[in-house]
């Protein structure tokens, strides 16, 4: 195979982790996830962790970068590099990244060095596919996925890391579901205004996601991009024709 990496990226709400949990079985591979929030224990339901897709029929799909540190704790895109070429290195077949932090993404595929790096590491020769959903199906699933982690305990999700010790401004800096329940939680917002400006987070964030993805492409990284809409089969076969 030509490339070193198979990258997935899409905005939140696009189905790209069942996708890639597809492919990854396909290819007999393992799947390194790119999630800026995902790498924290105990924070799941706010960041959409959805383990089961890594099962894929009845095969669990080994995933990495998911639950490696404790939720408090800062965690850096340095340290996002240094783990990425760790784990890299030891999967045979060739890894499918998963993810929607644009940075994490691209500073892997390029090779970024940031002030203060003690070790460069070489740009990877990834085949990169977005998962384009349309703005308005994008916006559907995001609220009623919303209102399904809701109903899941997302709420007692963030009480239980506020009772665990964690600072309600750690919890704050994280962003979107942390920080609007976080606000709503040390009475600074009720629940329906809660609903109405983290919905609408949401949304943003998505936008900006699809603004750096787009950002790519203009710094020179081609991105195949295929119909959210499309079945899981018809997007194995498109990567598969492509590699």
């Amino acid at each position: 195979m030509a490339y070193e990496l198979i990258t997935i990226l899409g905005p939140t709400a696009s189905g790209k982790t069942k996708f890639a949990a597809a492919l990854a079985d396909k290819l007999d591979t393992e799947i390194i996830s790119a999630d800026s929030r995902q790498v924290y224990r105990g924070m799941d339901i706010g960041t959409g962790k959805d383990l089961e897709d890594y099962t894929v029929g009845g095969r669990h799909i080994p995933y990495h970068l998911i639950d490696i540190c404790n939720a408090g704790e800062k965690y850096s895109i340095f340290r996002f590099q240094q783990d990425f070429h760790r784990v890299f290195r030891q999967i045979k077949n060739t890894p499918v990244m998963c993810g929607g932090s644009g940075l994490y993404i691209e500073s892997v595929i390029r090779g970024y060095t940031f002030n203060g790096e003690q070790k460069n590491y070489p740009p990877v020769n990834s085949l990169i596919i977005g998962i384009d959903i349309e703005r308005n199906l994008r916006r559907e699933k995001i609220s009623r996925r919303l209102h399904q982690r809701l109903d899941a305990g997302m709420l007692d999700e963030t009480k239980r890391l506020l009772n665990s010790g964690i600072k309600a401004e750690t919890l704050i800096s994280y962003g979107l579901e942390y920080k609007y329940q976080t606000l709503h939680l040390t009475g600074k917002l009720n629940y329906d205004q809660m609903i109405k400006q983290l919905e609408t987070a949401i949304h943003q964030f998505a936008k900006r996601q699809m603004t750096w993805f787009r950002g790519m492409e203009k710094r020179g990284l081609t991105v195949h991009w295929i119909n959210s809409e499309t079945t899981i089969s018809q997007k194995t076969e498109a990567v598969l024709n492509k590699i």
